[in-house]
């Protein structure tokens, strides 16, 4: 029997198939559901992801079939068929793709077949099958790049040298999305190295139209993109490589190096690199030593976020600031061989105490997880308390952060109580950024 996700850190596929075509330049995302799952939906995201807001065409301005009852029943093909008319002809887009909600999947409504109908226009138009029963916002986010790949990008005999297609960070889901990838792509840059973003700056629908140039995918995450990847190899002969999102010094260290020997890059220009922006790393970084050796800032570090944070951060907490990782809780549904190699990154950290790693869909069960990973006290006279602690994970976790008398600072989505602009917190200098919010929190009510 099935259940509900106690505080649940997703919305459902048609959610992720929203934001993420809202977050392409001038794409229109034309929802065929009932009236109340596009508003709902984008405004999670729009909202929770750091106040991210609606961009050129989602929110309230969502164009939406609005099935109703008799849609239900005769099928809404005919309604979905005039929405899409309608919206080419009032909205300005440059892309416009059908998604599909639960109802309009259960009657067998044929999205696909009918956005087909206006093939022959100057405009794109295509279409996905997206129910919220297909799976989480994650999923949504890859059947929506993986069609684009499938049908709209054109196949290229003759490839860009050192250029990459980079996937795996998903809009909204990733509250920092525009800053880390960012944060990438400057790092690339500086090796030569072109890197198409689908919704980094200065994107457009003509330029994504032609990324089956790249040499080379670079999936950040080690369970979402891949489904585009695998689509990006089989139709465009792009070889694919998965990598954690490099946070800091210790994790963009061994991300630049994996591309240098990727790209057949020269180690001595990867080392310049490296070296160059350690200088910059350390000359800010150094700056608080005094105040952290003075007034002792290590920490316990718990985190609890999806599978694409949990090990960076709690890496960029152990190994960067010599804080002792203690509990890592990861919010994802994965499968036992999934757990196992994930499970397998952790013996990449330096310290020598190593975490315990829980996978725990329930966002609502950190604070017993918590409670079980400590020996209880049992009213001794001597009792070594699990602090002082720091939390790192989403808004949800704030009240668990004051029930146990940690410093907390949001970073995993959902993030309702920070304003999100152009923070990232890839690279060296990425992690000088998360740096300075974690200190912040520790001494913000001195």
């Amino acid at each position: 029997m099935g259940t509900f996700i106690e505080r649940a850190k997703s919305t459902c596929a048609l959610g992720g198939a929203i934001v993420t075509i809202a977050s392409l330049p001038r794409a229109i995302p034309i929802v065929h559901a009932s009236g109340g799952c596009a508003t709902m939906l984008s405004g999670t995201y729009n909202q929770a992801s750091g106040y991210k807001g609606s961009g050129y065409c989602s929110g309230h301005m969502t164009p939406t079939s609005n099935v109703v009852e008799k849609d239900i029943v005769f099928g809404g093909e005919e309604r979905l068929e005039e929405q899409i008319t309608h919206t080419i002809k009032i909205i300005d887009g440059d892309l416009y793709f059908v998604v599909t909600g639960c109802q309009v999947e259960i009657i067998g409504d044929d999205a696909v077949g009918v956005t087909r109908r206006f093939q022959d226009g100057k405009l794109p138009v295509l279409a996905a099958n997206t129910p919220g029963f297909l799976g989480n916002g994650f999923k949504g986010y890859d059947v929506v790049l993986s069609t684009l790949a499938a049908e709209f990008i054109e196949p290229k005999a003759a490839k860009a040298a050192k250029t990459v297609n980079i996937l795996g960070i998903m809009p909204g889901q990733d509250v920092f999305y525009r800053g880390n990838i960012s944060g990438i792509q400057r790092l690339l840059n500086k090796l030569g190295i072109k890197a198409n973003t689908f919704f980094g700056d200065g994107e457009t629908i003509e330029t994504i139209k032609n990324y089956g140039d790249a040499v080379l995918t670079i999936v950040f995450s080690d369970k979402y993109g891949i489904d585009t990847a695998k689509v990006f190899e089989e139709k465009h002969n792009i070889p694919y490589i998965t990598a954690d999102l490099p946070i800091g010094e210790t994790r963009t260290d061994a991300f630049l190096h994996t591309i240098g020997r990727r790209l057949g890059i020269e180690p001595a220009a990867i080392e310049a690199l490296i070296a160059e922006e350690r200088r910059y790393y350390y000359s800010y970084l150094e700056r608080f030593l005094d105040i952290y050796g003075d007034i002792d800032l290590q920490r316990y570090a718990i985190v609890s976020a999806d599978i694409n944070y949990a090990f960076p951060l709690i890496s960029f907490l152990a190994d960067d600031l010599g804080w002792v990782p203690h509990l890592v809780v990861i919010n994802e549904e994965v499968d036992e061989l999934g757990k196992k190699r994930y499970d397998q990154k952790f013996n990449q950290l330096t310290s020598e105490a190593k975490p315990k790693v829980v996978f725990e869909q329930h966002a609502g069960q950190l604070l017993n997880h918590i409670r079980q990973s400590w020996p209880h006290n049992s009213n001794d006279k001597y009792y070594d308390a699990l602090s002082p602690a720091f939390l790192v994970g989403s808004s949800l976790e704030g009240s668990t952060a004051q029930k146990i008398g940690a410093a907390f600072l949001p970073v995993s989505f959902p993030v309702t109580n920070r304003a999100v602009l152009n923070k990232g917190y890839t690279g060296y200098r990425g992690g000088l950024s998360l740096a300075e919010d974690l200190f912040s929190a520790l001494v913000s009510n001195r």
